[in-house]
């Protein structure tokens, strides 16, 4: 059976603090000379390696895992889920 890489993003919705990403923009980026950018949004990306007949199955797969298992909260945090080629 074909093997998949399925990368998970999980974010902060756009409406919920993120000290992080707060952090690296004003003690990195900015004080390292990029005061163009904006903002700064951090994120957790977990790579999964699953087998599967097909990328859509495996990712369907992934997004099952991830509300099954409760690794993101959907209070807080947006999940995406996308099949980035065979392993």
């Amino acid at each position: 059976m074909p093997k998949f890489i399925v990368q998970v993003i999980i974010e902060n919705k756009p409406y919920i603090n993120d000290p992080e990403g707060e952090t690296i923009h004003r003690d990195l980026v900015v004080k390292g000379g990029y005061s163009n950018i904006q903002s700064v949004r951090s994120a957790k990306m977990l790579k999964m390696v699953v087998n599967s007949k097909t990328e859509s199955d495996a990712e369907v797969t992934v997004k099952k895992l991830c509300q099954e298992l409760r690794i993101f909260n959907p209070v807080v945090s947006n999940c995406t889920v996308k099949a980035i080629g065979k392993s």
